[in-house]
């Protein structure tokens, strides 16, 4: 079986078999498997999910990171690989990532002897929920480690295409829920009550105007609810109505300021409609923030191997890649995947020929930090 055949036919069996964030026991199994069997060393941390490996010997150590958790969606892609597991689905590519990063790590057994270095290979759980990173730091898998880098297919890019950038590349993300607290009443006699409803409906259309209008047009930010609750009844105001939704930007700064926004409009829309308005902040990944040097470098090395380098553009999503690069230099990039529809999609479907290209790219990426350490 040729090598980028291989490849793909674990990047399928993973699809067939998807697991949620935190359940990825079965994934787990197959790696270690995997691993073991092309004599590829597996760190004894005490994980109970995701594996860490090792090839090479001596003191300088960079890693290479894949994610292999999937989402909770219905697949629709219509492959013949198609999710087993009924509701759960790799639609976002993880099991992409996990293979090129199976083939990196073959690539680079080949040439043990001639590394300058260890490779520490990271197949990080729970991504989706950005909890697996922060677990792997815990458990010590940067520990020594001099720089670390990772992927994330782009479906908006062709097969063969890599972009990346140095700075701020995902955002940081934020959860809130805001609960609006009126009084109920019956829905012909609304002068009775203080309607949530209304007040919540106004309050949506005030949060709009945060992004355009209190920060600074230069500025990324995204401001988005994307869940409304109340009522359970056509002639009742309900008493009680929940809001949910993110914030999403690329600077702390530009994140505080557009808290404390919402903070002062909640109040004034509890104090002008003698309501009770509360907010709750739930905090996702902090911004992504390449570095500089190393980003410069990932994109020389694509050149080098054959890519069509392009400059990112700022990415409003999150990832929990960030937490490793709060801790050590690195560098994130994107390479095309040419699918027709996007991330998180249930047709979601990334052209397989990316595959090997980036296991040679990563593997000749890992030597060659290594010398540069």
């Amino acid at each position: 079986m040729s090598f980028g055949q291989q490849l793909i036919d674990w990047r399928r069996e993973l699809h067939e078999h998807p697991e949620l964030s935190g359940e990825e026991v079965q994934t787990t199994a197959r790696l270690r498997q995997w691993l073991t069997a092309a004599n590829i060393r597996v760190l004894p941390y005490d994980l109970p999910t995701g594996v860490v490996a090792e090839i090479g010997s001596g003191p300088k150590q960079i890693a290479l990171r894949a994610d292999i958790d999937a989402l909770p969606i219905v697949e629709r892609s219509g492959v013949t690989f198609s999710s087993q597991n009924p509701g759960v689905m790799h639609a976002c590519g993880h099991d992409i990532h996990t293979s090129v990063m199976l083939g990196a790590a073959l690539r680079l057994k080949d040439r043990e002897a001639a590394l300058p270095g260890r490779v520490r290979l990271l197949f990080q759980p729970a991504e989706e929920n950005f909890g697996g990173a922060r677990t792997l730091v815990r458990a010590g898998a940067l520990k020594d480690i001099s720089a670390i880098f990772g992927m994330h297919n782009e479906p908006g890019l062709p097969v063969g295409a890599f972009a990346t950038r140095g700075g701020p590349f995902y955002a940081n993300v934020d959860r809130f829920v805001i609960r609006v607290t009126g009084k109920g009443a019956h829905a012909a006699r609304p002068h009775e009550g203080t309607d949530a409803i209304v007040i919540t409906s106004q309050l949506v259309t005030a949060l709009q105007s945060v992004a355009s209008r209190n920060v600074n047009t230069l500025d990324s930010v995204v401001l988005s609810v994307t869940r409304i609750t109340g009522g359970n009844t056509w002639n009742v105001l309900p008493e009680n109505v929940e809001l949910e939704g993110t914030l999403r930007t690329h600077r702390t700064e530009v994140q505080q300021q557009v808290k404390g926004r919402v903070q002062e409009i909640a109040a004034g829309f509890a104090s002008a409609f003698n309501a009770q308005i509360d907010i709750t902040w739930y905090a996702g990944p902090t911004a992504l923030v390449n570095d500089e040097r190393w980003a410069d470098f990932a994109s020389a090395v694509a050149r080098e191997t054959g890519y069509e380098t392009q400059h990112a553009e700022l990415h409003m999503g999150g990832e929990d890649f960030a937490v490793y690069l709060q801790h050590i230099p690195g560098a994130f990039v994107s390479i095309g995947s040419a699918s027709p529809f996007g991330l998180h999609h249930p047709v979601f479907n990334p052209d397989e020929a990316l595959i090997e290209p980036a296991a040679r790219y990563f593997a000749r990426l890992a030597e060659k930090a290594l010398q540069q350490i």
